[in-house]
C-alpha cells in the first residue's frame, strides 16, 4: 500500500551493488526504522554514536545521509492517524500489513541496499504474524547472521570471553515458513487424511484426531546459499572454523539433507577441508589458510558451546536451530541488550540491521532502555560497507564504557558498584570515549 509520508534524502548517494561487490560513496543514503515501543529511545542514540564515529575515524570526509522511512506504530501515526485500534484490526490482514509496511519502505530498501532498523511489534489482530519476518521474506533476506562475543559485560558464565562466534541463521524456510493448520480445522484433517489414505504414514502420527499439523521446508537452494554465505564469510574474515548444525540423526531429509548439501558446498572451495581430511592428511593440525567444516547435532553443539566454545567460530544452520541457539549464545556474554543482528542476502546486496531484542513496551518513552544491541548493529552495518576504522573505535569505547560501570539498568542491577545511566547519557559516554 502506498503511503503519503515520501521519504525524499536531502543529500547524499544511494550505495551500488557490482560484480566487484558494494560501492559505497563518501556520503551514502541508507535508510532507518525508528522501531516500536524502546525504538524511541534507542534509535536516536545509535544514530548520534554512529555519526560521531564516522566523523572521528574520517576527519569529516565521510558521513551517513540518515533516511527515516516507516514501519510499524509510527505508519500509523503517521500515516492513518485517522484510524482507531478497532478500525484497523476490522482491516483485511495483507492490507493491514500493508499499513505497518508500506511500500515506500520496501521501495526506500531496495534503492538504497542498506538499512537498519529497532524493534518492530506484531500488528494487532490476527492473520500477521510478524513485520520483521515480513521484512526479511518480502526482500528474501535469506541469511540471518549474529555474531555473539564478550564485551566485559556481566555474564553466568567462568570465562565469556572465550565466546566468539558468528551464527548464520537460515531465515526463509524451517518451521518458521509458518505452513500449518489448527487443530480440527477442515485443513488439518485433509492433510492428515492425505497422509492416512495416499502416504500411509497416520502410524507416526501418536494422536491423529484433533492434531495441529506443520510443514518443515528445507531446500536444497537454500540450504546451500546459507552455507556458502557462512564458509566464504569465515574466509574474508579468517576464521578457521566453519559448523553445520543441525539434528539429521533424527530429520534424516530436512536437518539430514541441510548436512549433506553443505558437504556439497564445501567441496567447492579449495580452502576447506573436512575433519576426515584433517585427521588424515594433515595431523590434526589445521594449516595455515585452510578452513576446517564440521558438522554437530544440535542438542550435542548446544552444550559444548557452553563447556568448549573456543572450538567453534562460524555457525550455519536452519531457522529454528539458529533462533535458539544464538539467544543462548547471547546469554553467555551479557544477554540480547548487547547482541547484535543483520539479515543479508549476499546475491543482491539487500542488508537490514536490527535490534535482537523486542519493543519492551513498558520501558518506551522513559530513556532507559539499553541501546547497545542496536548500536552493536549499526557497527556489523560499518563493517558491512567497508567502514571499519569507525566500527572498531566504537567498539573500543563501548568497551572502556562497560569496564567504567557506567551502564544502564539492566547492567548495573548487575554489577556492584554501578553508575546508572540513561539510555541517552550511556550514548554519550561512548562518543566521549571514541
Amino acid at each position: 500500500m502506498r503511503s503519503n509520508y515520501v521519504p525524499s534524502p536531502d543529500d547524499g548517494a544511494p550505495i551500488r551493488r557490482g560484480s566487484d561487490g558494494l560501492s559505497v560513496p563518501d556520503h551514502p543514503i541508507i535508510p532507518y526504522i525508528r522501531g516500536d515501543g524502546i525504538g524511541v529511545d534507542i534509535t536516536p542514540v545509535m544514530l548520534r554514536v554512529v555519526d560521531a564515529a564516522v566523523e572521528e575515524a574520517f576527519g569529516g570526509g565521510r558521513k551517513i545521509e540518515w533516511l527515516k522511512v516507516l514501519a510499524g506504530d509510527e505508519a500509523i501515526a503517521i500515516d492513518h492517524p485517522e484510524l482507531s485500534p478497532a478500525e484497523i484490526e476490522a482491516i483485511p490482514p495483507e492490507e493491514r500489513q500493508a499499513l505497518y509496511l508500506p511500500d515506500q519502505t520496501l521501495e526506500a530498501i531496495r534503492d538504497y541496499l542498506v538499512a537498519i532498523k529497532g524493534p518492530l511489534t506484531t500488528p494487532v489482530g490476527g492473520g500477521i504474524r510478524s513485520l520483521n519476518v515480513a521484512l526479511r521474506k518480502l526482500l528474501d533476506l535469506y541469511a540471518c547472521v549474529r555474531p555473539v562475543r564478550h564485551l566485559g559485560t556481566p555474564a553466568p558464565v567462568k570465562r565469556p570471553e572465550d565466546f566468539d562466534v558468528v551464527f548464520f541463521r537460515e531465515n526463509t524456510e524451517d518451521v518458521y515458513a509458518g505452513i500449518e493448520w489448527k487443530a480440527g480445522s477442515a485443513e488439518a484433517e485433509r492433510v492428515i487424511g492425505w497422509l492416512r489414505d495416499e502416504m500411509g504414514i497416520t502410524d507416526r502420527i501418536r494422536f491423529p484426531e484433533n492434531c495441529g499439523i506443520g510443514i518443515k521446508p528445507i531446500s536444497e537452494e537454500g540450504s546451500k546459499r546459507l552455507v556458502r554465505a557462512a564458509i566464504e564469510y569465515a574466509i574474508k574474515n579468517g576464521r578457521k572454523v566453519v559448523t553445520l548444525v543441525h539434528k539429521g540423526n533424527i530429520m534424516k531429509y530436512t536437518e539430514g539433507a541441510f548436512r549433506d548439501w553443505g558437504y556439497e558446498v564445501g567441496a567447492e572451495y579449495p580452502q576447506v577441508i573436512t575433519e576426515e581430511e584433517l585427521s588424515e592428511r594433515y595431523n590434526g593440525e589445521l594449516p595455515e589458510g585452510k578452513v576446517l567444516l564440521n558438522d554437530r547435532i544440535a542438542d550435542q553443539f548446544f552444550q559444548q558451546m557452553l563447556l568448549r566454545p573456543r572450538e567453534y567460530s562460524v555457525v550455519a544452520t536452519m531457522n529454528l536451530n539458529g533462533d535458539y541457539l544464538s539467544d543462548a549464545a547471547a546469554a553467555q556474554v551479557g544477554g540480547l541488550g548487547v547482541a547484535p543482528g543483520a539479515n543479508i542476502n549476499y546475491e543482491t546486496g539487500y542488508a537490514v540491521f536490527e535490534a535482537t531484542h523486542g519493543t519492551a513496551p513498558k520501558h518506551a518513552g522513559k530513556d532507559k532502555a539499553n541501546p547497545g544491541s542496536l548500536i552493536l548493529s549499526a557497527v556489523m552495518m560499518l563493517r558491512y560497507i567497508g567502514w571499519s576504522e569507525a566500527a572498531d573505535m566504537i567498539i573500543d569505547a563501548m568497551r572502556k564504557v562497560i569496564a567504567s560501570k557506567r551502564v544502564t539498568y539492566d547492567l548495573a542491577r548487575q554489577m556492584e558498584g554501578a553508575t546508572l545511566l540513561k539510555a541517552s547519557e550511556f550514548g554519550e559516554e561512548i562518543v566521549r570515549n571514541l
